[in-house]
């Protein structure tokens, strides 16, 4: 029997989501790590009834930035481990759960600040349109909250493990045949596509012990209708195609 079983249903709290997630990330390999890591990852939050009213979102148009509380829903256990390993730490070091931002939790949930892109209707749809997100496609929002400045942003707060960003970046270069790709695109339908290519591959994707190493294998990270695939080399990143 497992020493940290999951709670009982009768224990369990029941939360319905309030949208749903449509994201240019299809699955979880390429995803920041953290919100905010590329300014050019879109979604769009599908409204579910019964809040798919405008009234519940008066006002929301003033705020530039929002807190989403979401379920990690591809990192849903039976049961949960008191420790994780953070990749920021190279996987090689154990963490408490609570002192890490592990998708790997009791109850599954994640909080994410992200940028209001403005309510709209499509058809008979709700949208609330957002970006600078880590969201994956179908990710449940549970709750819709603004980000205060004054209040949210803590100065000379810090964490011991992981105080400095994440900035150094790899190089990134395209073959003539992604080039052409991407040109083919329709800008509107896909926007920024290319930036957000660059972030993704360029914070190197790669599971903490192949970072750092040149290699001959391709991956593929799927981005919005594609499967963009690229390859590590010893001046950084080389995009092959976007197909």
């Amino acid at each position: 029997m497992s020493r940290h079983p999951a709670r009982p249903a009768s224990e369990a709290l029941t939360l319905n989501p309030v949208a749903l997630t449509r994201s240019c990330f299809r699955d979880k390999f390429g995803v920041p790590r953290q919100p905010g890591l590329t300014r050019h990852a879109r979604a769009d939050l599908v409204i579910r009834p019964p809040y798919d009213r405008e009234d519940a979102f008066r006002g929301l148009e003033s705020c530039s930035h929002l807190w989403l509380t979401f379920q990690f829903h591809q990192a849903i256990r039976a049961e949960w481990r008191p420790v994780v390993r953070p990749p920021r730490l190279g996987g090689n070091r154990k963490m408490g759960v609570f002192a890490s931002r592990s998708p790997f939790r009791p109850n599954s949930l994640g909080l994410s600040v992200v940028r209001n892109r403005g309510l709209h209707r499509q058809g008979s749809e709700l949208i609330l349109s957002i970006s600078d997100h880590d969201l994956i496609e179908g990710t449940p929002i549970l709750d819709i909250k603004p980000y205060l400045p004054f209040a949210d942003s803590v100065h000379n707060a810090c964490i011991g493990w992981a105080d400095t960003p994440p900035t150094a970046r790899l190089a990134v270069m395209f073959t003539v045949e992604a080039d052409q790709q991407l040109a083919a695109l329709d800008p509107l339908r896909y926007p920024e596509f290319r930036e957000l290519i660059v972030d993704v591959v360029g914070y190197d994707p790669r599971p903490s012990f192949r970072r750092g190493r040149e290699e001959d294998r391709v991956y593929g990270a799927h981005l919005y209708d594609f499967n963009v695939r690229f390859q590590f080399t010893e001046e950084g990143v080389r995009v092959l195609t976007v197909c």
